[in-house]
């Protein structure tokens, strides 16, 4: 099982900030640090230094860090158009030396829509528009060099492009979807990911999105895709840490324990490997308080490398 460090900067977080989660997570040996891709705090609460954009943060962590993976969980397709964000990620991909994963999705979030001027068309569109985009980014990103590509859709359309520049990865950087959606995710899943990523579900439905998924992949005529989840995570030595840990993010601990992955190691480490029966072979840890580096030196001591 691999450990991924997943951070939501949007509820208030600096680039120096994630910078400091980023090299403390490589140094203690996490595989990778992702971040969400949102522009505006979500829940009430300061909005504190407000959010960063995704792209713009893993391309200075590219150049800050060495080893480590990175990526978002998960780009909207309403944010950026296909063809800009292919260029993006692929420079982003060469700037790491092949360290970069894209988690794409259609995007939920009206309100950030709204407070920043990106249009918001309803999630029929939204999943028609994840599908074209798909299918550009993987043309574009496997098109040989020196020829073009074309693309005509409903909702893009491209001409004659140089398909340029390419990722540093070969063929291309892995793709992740995530959700529970239970006709069309999984089909998508089949066709295009490299990774298939259940958020913050409990064990049981868990285990029937993975089963879509891989009878989905058998419908397609391909090998299953790597399976992961991402859970909150909230470990502590004892009772009175780990409830202090809960407090500092606001986090109800009786929910964390339920729906999570909070608890002393033991527990944790216990839940872990119900995920790991299921057959998820990662886990992203949402970790909520970004200044709370003993956090993850604790997960890496007693979690990290017994998992």
């Amino acid at each position: 099982m691999k450990l991924r460090i997943f951070t939501e900067p949007q509820q208030g977080a600096t680039y120096d900030e994630l910078l400091a989660v980023a090299l403390a997570a490589e140094r203690l040996g996490f595989d990778a640090f992702f971040r969400s891709d949102h522009y505006m705090r979500i829940g009430p609460g300061e909005a504190g230094a407000g959010s960063t954009d995704a792209w713009t943060t893993l391309a200075g962590l590219a150049r800050d860090t060495s080893t480590i993976r990175l990526g978002t969980m998960v780009t909207p397709v309403t944010f950026r158009l296909p063809g800009p964000l292919a260029i993006s990620v692929a420079q982003v991909d060469q700037m790491s030396r092949g360290r970069v994963e894209l988690g794409l999705g259609t995007g939920w979030y009206d309100a950030e829509h709204i407070a920043y001027g990106i249009p918001f068309p309803p999630v029929g569109e939204r999943f028609g528009r994840f599908e074209e985009q798909l299918e550009i980014l993987v043309g574009l990103w496997t098109t040989p060099v020196g020829e073009t590509f074309s693309f005509e859709g409903a909702h893009y359309r491209l001409a004659d492009s140089p398909a340029l520049p390419k990722p540093a990865q070969s063929p291309k950087p892995p793709i992740i979807i995530g959700g529970t959606g239970a006709r069309r995710t999984p089909r998508l899943v089949a066709r295009f990911a490299d990774e298939y990523n259940v958020p913050f579900r409990t064990p049981e439905d868990t285990s029937e999105a993975f089963d879509r998924v891989r009878k989905a992949c058998e419908v397609e005529g391909r090998e299953p895709v790597l399976l992961s989840v991402a859970q909150t995570v909230c470990v502590g030595s004892d009772d009175a840490e780990i409830e202090r840990r809960a407090a500092a993010t606001g986090q109800d601990l009786a929910a964390l324990r339920a729906a999570g992955l909070a608890g002393t190691p033991a527990e944790v480490i216990e839940k872990i490997g119900r995920f790991a029966e299921l057959g998820a072979e990662r886990i992203y840890l949402q970790v909520l308080d970004l200044d709370d580096l003993d956090h993850l030196e604790l997960i890496a001591d007693e979690i990290l490398f017994r998992v």
